[in-house]
């Protein structure tokens, strides 16, 4: 785990002296102009990923508990929480903020790490408390995402992929989580499209890009603990009750934010 950590430490550190001139690709589609620009920072962050996920899948391998369990629900989280962490840190001035920014990114790494190793045997005591850590970091992870699309002005075209793909993967890991290894993919499918259509409906509205986070991640936790409850087949109170909290919280807060 130490080595994974420094490993993926020293990807994002060697990218500040690295200088790769972008390429930009144009594509011209009936009715779409299409243009991409490839750079360092998104590259250093898709390597990151997947010397993450491959690094995960070497970790959690050596388990005792681990035997012939899918490998792929374990290195999701981890895999997108290399990417997030390159988000602040291609924002912030090189200085004593972004080593700040690269310490604490490391920290919740090496905590999602523990908590994937733990939640791999159903068995250990600290398996609901690891699963519960990892399904708040997940949306947290979601949070900062949708909000860096929006801060981005990516158009509608590239934005609303992004999003229907993250909602998908998050509802479906924090399902997954929820259900002790149950893959739910027709539910998260469902969530995914939800959100998508709102995320549509809100692209053109003068939004502040946290406002549109908080918007979104409203109806994304809540519908992801309502199919939960309805698939552990929950009372009605208990069903509904965790959902409307989350949902009225998200969406007073995105109010109140000036």
């Amino acid at each position: 785990m130490s080595v994974l950590a420094a490993m993926i430490i020293l990807s994002y550190a060697l990218n500040r002296f690295t200088d790769i001139p972008p390429r930009v690709f144009e594509i011209q589609l009936p009715g779409f102009f299409i243009t991409m620009e490839l750079n360092d920072m998104i590259l250093t962050a898709i390597l990151v990923a997947g010397l993450t996920a491959a690094g995960v899948s070497w970790l959690l391998r050596d388990h005792p508990a681990f035997m012939h369990q899918r490998i792929l629900p374990h290195i999701l989280l981890p895999a997108i929480t290399a990417l997030v962490i390159g988000i602040p840190l291609n924002q912030l001035p090189f200085g004593i903020s972004w080593w700040v920014g690269l310490l604490v990114g490391t920290i919740i790494l090496v905590m999602v790490l523990v908590g994937e190793y733990i939640a791999v045997d159903t068995k250990d005591v600290r398996q609901p408390l690891a699963a519960a850590g990892l399904s708040a970091v997940t949306f947290a992870i979601y949070l900062i995402l949708v909000t860096y699309l929006r801060a981005s002005g990516a158009r509608l075209f590239y934005m609303l992929p992004a999003v229907g793909a993250v909602t998908w993967l998050v509802s479906l890991r924090s399902l997954n989580l929820r259900l002790h290894g149950v893959w739910t993919v027709y539910e998260a499918l469902i969530i995914a499209l939800v959100v998508s259509q709102l995320a549509a409906a809100l692209h053109y509205w003068p939004l502040a890009p946290i406002r549109f986070g908080l918007v979104l991640l409203g109806p994304a936790y809540a519908l992801t603990s309502l199919f939960g409850g309805l698939i552990e087949e929950k009372p009605f109170r208990d069903l509904v009750i965790e959902p409307l909290i989350v949902l009225g919280v998200s969406w007073v807060g995105a109010l109140l934010l000036a």
